[in-house]
């Protein structure tokens, strides 16, 4: 092997091993070539050296090429190769990644009547769905997230281009209304998305987590879209029965106008804008050191922002904020206090008013929102009096984007858009942890009959008999068994909460009847075989 690399070396002297081995093989300060000898190199993989021979037969301008280009993806192969066969079984552990989780069927089953309610409310105000893929072109999300951006999963280059996890629904949806030419579209979207945070699993923050959006997209009148969106919210929030809850309300253009009458200067916005969307998670004094101590804000300007953001009410503080003779000097900030005013009026007519407070510490870190913002929160989280409540922060958001759809236009067309998004994995940690509290138990199947036998060789005869519900549209089952025992079918229908059970056996094949015997009551009554379907739906539809 090494008389093969030293004849390359006398056919092409100017390029020398280097060219053909890894930098680790190919510098050896203070020696000669002849210190690569055999046992060095064989330190390389089979597949390794198999890259390395191929190089051979090319030109020399090729292979130092190519070789330049595949240094990694020969140490990565060989590194690869070489450390699967070495692990010991013993020291594999079998988990899921960190951050993500399995859900058992009793989880589905609570997680699909979630999320059967939110997509059914959003059908009732008109949405179509809509599906987008897990993954982006990098590009397609950069610059859209502020400081979250460090958040998105890239993905390896698979082919020449540069991809991405899916960070929201949102972008997707604005790239889609782009890419389409879709001026007006109301669309519902459930799926899920990836970020790259620290998880807290018990307050519902995950990595890999799923999200419900709603969003509203086409030149409309003002606020109209937006109460709506703030109706769905109270709607699906009540219809979960999660206890109290607050919506809390705010406009960017009218924080942008606190910042500019406060003297921040406007390239700092997003920056100070992503410290005070932090109010939730820590008190004012610690966003105040963040703001002074690195992002370079002035003492007193902090303190004159902290008067602003640490105000909230009702429609009174929107009168208030009327009269305060700077902001209302403020365009951006005098446009976003009217669409405030005329928004509450609306809800007012929605009868959601009383749900919605106007807090001027709600920031939303997210660099694509242009008007409105909201955020909902529970008030009480614990089933039961007594209960330590359960902290998991929003469990819905949105806002309006207005600039976001153009900034995917290769001519820049603006589509405006307004929407929400519903924190599915923290709503279900709070039905997840009160199910626990009360030890309900959960059905994880919708079977209705089980088809039974008490004899031996009747296995044709249930087949027949399930075939006949099934083609009914009725949701049976029955055991996989030619000859199963009569106690392990009646057990077997008892812990799944099967309500009804379909027996035939030798007299009921004679007579040409069926026994239907009800699991709860124990109660079975005869009715003939061409009666069955008609009498088990009717008992379906009176239980």
């Amino acid at each position: 092997m090494v008389l093969g690399l030293r004849l390359h070396s006398a056919l092409y002297p100017s390029w020398g091993l280097a060219c053909l081995l890894p930098r680790s093989f190919a510098s050896c300060p203070g020696k000669s070539d002849s210190c690569l000898t055999m046992p060095q190199l064989g330190l390389l993989h089979r597949r390794a050296w198999a890259s390395l021979l191929g190089q051979l037969r090319r030109p020399p301008g090729a292979v130092c090429i190519r070789v330049v280009h595949s240094h990694s993806q020969v140490a990565e192969a060989t590194l690869t190769s070489q450390l699967k066969p070495h692990q010991e079984k013993s020291n594999f552990i079998i988990k899921t990644p960190k951050g993500t989780r399995d859900l058992s069927p009793q989880q589905m089953v609570v997680r699909e009547k979630i999320l059967d309610m939110v997509v059914s409310c959003f059908k009732r105000h008109g949405a179509k769905g809509l599906d987008t893929p897990a993954f982006e072109l990098k590009e397609m999300l950069t610059e859209k997230y502020g400081e979250d951006s460090m958040l998105i999963y890239d993905l390896k280059d698979q082919g020449g281009e540069l991809l991405s996890l899916r960070y929201d629904l949102t972008v997707p949806f604005a790239r889609y209304l782009a890419m389409n030419k879709v001026k007006k579209m109301k669309r519902y979207h459930v799926g899920k998305v990836w970020r790259r945070e620290s998880p807290t699993i018990v307050q519902g923050r995950y990595r890999e987590f799923c999200q419900c959006d709603f969003d509203i997209a086409g030149q409309f009148d003002p606020m109209i879209p937006d109460a709506e969106c703030l109706k769905i919210m109270c709607e699906i929030l009540s219809g979960l029965q999660l206890g109290d809850f607050l919506i809390k309300v705010n406009d960017r253009r009218i924080l942008d106008g606190i910042f500019a009458v406060c003297g921040i200067p406007e390239s700092k916005f997003h920056a100070i804008c992503s410290s005070i969307d932090k109010l939730d998670k820590m008190s004012w004094k610690d966003v105040r050191h963040e703001m002074v101590a690195k992002k370079g804000l002035a003492p007193e300007v902090a303190d004159r922002i902290g008067d602003y953001v640490q105000c909230h009410g009702g429609v009174s503080l929107v009168e208030q904020m009327f009269q305060d003779s700077e902001l209302s000097q403020n365009q951006h900030a005098l446009e976003g206090l009217r669409d405030l005013k005329l928004l509450f009026e609306y809800l007012t007519l929605f009868g959601v008013a009383e749900k919605i407070s106007f807090d001027l510490s709600l920031a939303r870190g997210l660099d694509y929102y242009t008007g409105v913002i909201y955020e909902a929160v529970l008030l009480q989280t614990s089933a039961r009096a007594g209960e330590e409540p359960l902290n998991v922060g929003s469990v819905a958001a949105g806002g309006r984007y207005d600039g976001l759809v153009g900034m995917f236009d290769p001519k820049g067309h603006k589509v405006p858009c307004v929407g929400l998004s519903i924190g599915v994995e923290r709503i279900f940690s709070i039905v997840e942890q009160r199910m626990k509290n009360v030890g309900e138990k959960i059905r994880t199947t919708e079977t209705e009959v089980f088809v039974a036998t008490p004899q031996k060789n009747f296995l044709q005869e249930r087949l027949k008999l399930i075939a006949e519900l099934w083609d009914a549209g009725i949701k049976a089952e029955l055991m996989y068994k030619n000859n199963p025992k009569l106690l392990t079918q009646l057990r077997y229908c008892e812990n799944m909460g099967i309500p009804l059970m379909v027996i035939i056996g030798e007299q009921e094949l004679k007579e040409g009847v069926i026994k239907l015997r009800s699991v709860a009551s124990r109660e079975e009554v005869a009715i003939k075989r061409e009666n069955l379907v008609a009498e088990v739906q009717k008992r379906l539809s009176e239980s």
